[in-house]
Formats: C-alpha cells, sequence, structure tokens
C-alpha cells in the first residue's frame, strides 16, 4: 500500500511530487512497470498484454465471507480493547 501523508508532505513541501508519484503508480505506465518486475498490479486491465509473467487467478476473499463475519464481529475482535492487535502490538 502507498499514500500521502499530510503531515510529512506538508512539512517536506513535497506534496505536488508525492502526488505525481502516487498518480504514475496507478497509471497504465506503472501498473506495466509493476508487472514487469514481478509484482501483481492492482489494476490489471491497464497492463499492456505479454509485458510480465502470466500470474495465476487469485481467489480472493472479503471481510464478509463467513469466515470472518463481516466488519460488525472483525472491528471488536481484532481492534477493538483487549483485541487480537492489542495482544499482538507491542510499542
Amino acid at each position: 500500500p502507498v499514500a500521502v501523508v499530510d503531515v510529512v508532505v506538508d512539512k517536506k513541501g513535497t506534496r505536488r511530487e508525492a502526488e505525481a508519484y502516487l498518480n504514475y503508480l496507478y497509471s497504465p505506465e506503472g501498473q506495466t512497470l509493476a508487472a514487469k518486475h514481478f509484482y501483481r498490479p492492482s489494476r490489471p486491465d491497464l497492463v499492456a498484454a505479454g509485458s510480465g509473467p502470466e500470474l495465476p487467478k487469485l481467489d480472493l476473499i472479503t471481510i464478509d465471507d463467513p469466515l470472518f463475519g463481516g466488519w460488525a464481529k472483525a472491528q471488536p475482535e481484532h481492534f477493538g480493547e483487549g483485541g487480537i492487535f492489542d495482544q499482538i502490538y507491542r510499542p
């Protein structure tokens, strides 16, 4: 994942560059470059045919899958007070 972090780019005066980089990453050229270097593009529909390895299809699941029970179950279990995140995070 990538993001423009407001407090950082505003402090350093690099917002224009950071946003341009982010836009490039999701452009057809950026997605094709990622595929060429064996990264799975987030937008395979933008990748030029034959510009990267043929990657197997992924069967993805979402938070709504019965395994997770939706956000109503996952939020308190994983991120609530005393949840799994609290148990594994050590500052």
